[in-house]
């Protein structure tokens, strides 16, 4: 098989995309169609611990893509899918269904630590590697009125954990180690080794 010079990212995130370029990795977007249930993808399962969570949903996503590109007849080439979520001991924080679930999962989090879990998976042809990347960020105390203040800006919305560390919710995080990328939503590091796997010059 050549060598790709590019990657089919099937993700809506921005932060992604902005990440692969940061790596240097041209990539063509690769998203759902009008039809495809991408939401349904991410329910939790009964007892599903955060680990094997988030590294079924990436490998279903997946899945979905590898089909897509399939099915619209698209010239072969690399797929990548991630996804990220929030744990504090076995609970799951995925993306907020509203501004109020979002200021219940910040009042949960304020004041602690907690896991940012993201998986990353690229198929090419039959070949297929993933990854997992594992982060603690600690969370200063928040007011209610602090934590109402920063859902009224409408960034946790969409956001695993209901916040976004490269936005306004660093005021509230004083310490965090692993991967900043990965906390992000992509691990630029264990990306960066599954693409030079399939033959990126990275």
């Amino acid at each position: 098989m050549s060598v790709p010079d590019f990657v089919y990212l099937a993700s809506q995130s921005p932060r992604r995309a902005q990440l692969l370029e940061q790596l240097g990795v041209a990539h063509r977007p690769l998203l759902p169609d009008a039809g495809e249930d991408s939401e349904a993808l991410e329910a939790v399962r009964p007892g599903e611990a955060p680990r094997a969570y988030v590294q079924r949903v990436t490998a279903a996503k997946l899945d979905a893509a590898v089909a897509r590109l399939a099915r619209r007849g698209l010239p072969p080439g690399p797929v990548l899918c991630a996804d990220t979520t929030v744990a504090r001991g076995r609970a799951i924080y995925g993306k907020p269904a509203d501004a109020r679930d979002a200021q219940r999962m910040l009042a949960e989090l304020a004041g602690g630590t907690h896991r940012v879990l993201t998986a990353v998976a690229v198929q090419h042809g039959r070949r297929r590697l993933a990854a997992l990347s594992v982060s603690a960020v600690t969370f200063a105390p928040m007011t209610a009125a602090q934590i109402r203040a920063y859902v009224a800006t409408g960034e946790p919305l969409g956001k695993a954990g209901a916040y976004a560390v490269q936005g306004r919710a660093a005021a509230y995080i004083p310490r965090m180690s692993g991967s900043y990328s990965g906390i992000m939503g992509l691990p630029m590091h264990e990306t960066a080794q599954l693409l030079r796997a399939f033959g990126f010059p990275l």
